[in-house]
């Protein structure tokens, strides 16, 4: 079966071509255009500017899929949750597309395809039911628990800024640039020793709750930053220091409150997906964790972290049945994932 998937939830413009079998998947096509030098002066993802982008780049991506490869037999896009203008973007496309090529259309939830990232490499033969999901990216920080697939419930997330927004935000009140998560991550890893004792909060992590909240520490950033002398706030050193603790506060209260929930729930595996999921300190991090306590730890490999079209079709495959009506669908920014 090959499926082809549409990704428009944020700003990258996705398109993919993917064998999808009981036995595994095989990638045929995978295309991400970037917009990211675009929102870079802005500080983040500017909506009407990103869903120009993908009105331009969608009918150029998909001409280069399907060149040298065979029609799909499924069409399949991601209807929710992202910025709503994006999203309606590849719903339209993906509508239009389905009506000329006559092909059913199988509308997929994002974080639903963050999860099952996991199986675009390993058609999950690592993962064990129950399990815990933590999807961590820009938009979202939410712990789902899975009994299987399809079957989720959410248990956690956040109040307010997700852990990818609080990322960025730092940075910008750094002054170090967009987007903020690769640029802390790499100047946190050139921190080598305290000069300015910086302490941050780690929000939430010791209450008996398994929700998140990220606006105290960035509230935390900027009035340390503002502390500071013209100067110390210039010095690298102080970049660096204040980066490796804002990184290290975000990671324990991420493995601390999935711990707690997946010892709670009595889960096999933990399973990770999202854009912050690309932090190595992170990864690193949830399997010495994993390690010490005897869970399985899932984890995609990075290039399938961030937003991309294989996931689509890959969440799609799951969701064969989900085809009817398709002609009705909308795009839905607020979509949840299970209850």
């Amino acid at each position: 079966m090959i499926i082809l998937g549409i990704e428009t939830s944020c700003d990258d413009t996705s398109v993919a071509l993917v064998d999808a079998q009981k036995s595994g998947f095989k990638i045929l096509e995978n295309i991400i255009s970037s917009q990211t030098k675009i929102h870079k002066k802005w500080g983040g993802v500017v909506p009407n500017l990103a869903k120009r982008e993908h009105e331009k780049n969608l009918p150029l991506i998909l001409e280069e899929v399907l060149k040298n490869n065979k029609k799909p037999d499924i069409i399949a896009v991601t209807y929710g949750p992202g910025l709503e203008p994006c999203l309606w973007v590849g719903v339209n496309f993906a509508k239009e597309l389905a009506v000329k090529l006559k092909k059913p259309l199988i509308p997929v939830n994002h974080i639903e395809s963050h999860f099952l990232a996991n199986w675009i490499e390993s058609n999950g033969k690592n993962v064990k039911f129950p399990a815990i999901v933590l999807i961590v990216s820009g938009g979202h920080t939410i712990l789902v628990l899975a009994k299987e697939i399809g079957k989720y419930k959410i248990v956690g997330e956040t109040r307010d800024d997700a852990a990818g927004e609080c990322f960025d935000k730092v940075a910008r009140i750094l002054g170090i640039g967009y987007p903020g998560g690769p640029i802390i991550s790499k100047k946190a890893a050139e921190f080598k020793k305290r000069k300015y004792n910086i302490k941050l909060p780690r929000p939430m992590m010791y209450q008996k709750n398994y929700d998140f909240s990220f606006s105290g520490l960035k509230t935390a950033v900027l009035y340390d930053f503002q502390s500071r002398s013209p100067k110390i706030r210039k010095s690298q050193d102080y970049i660096r220091e204040i980066c490796f603790e804002a990184q290290e506060s975000i990671i324990d209260v991420l493995i601390k409150k999935t711990i707690r929930v997946a010892r709670d729930f009595k889960v096999k595996s933990i399973i990770l997906g999202g854009g912050v999921v690309a932090n190595k300190n992170l990864r690193n991090k949830f399997k010495e964790t994993g390690k010490e306590l005897g869970l399985e730890i899932v984890i995609p490999s990075i290039e399938y972290c961030t937003d991309n079209a294989v996931m689509t079709a890959v969440t799609a495959f799951f969701n064969k049945n989900k085809s009817k009506n398709w002609k009705t669908l909308k795009a839905n920014a607020n979509l949840k994932i299970g209850k």
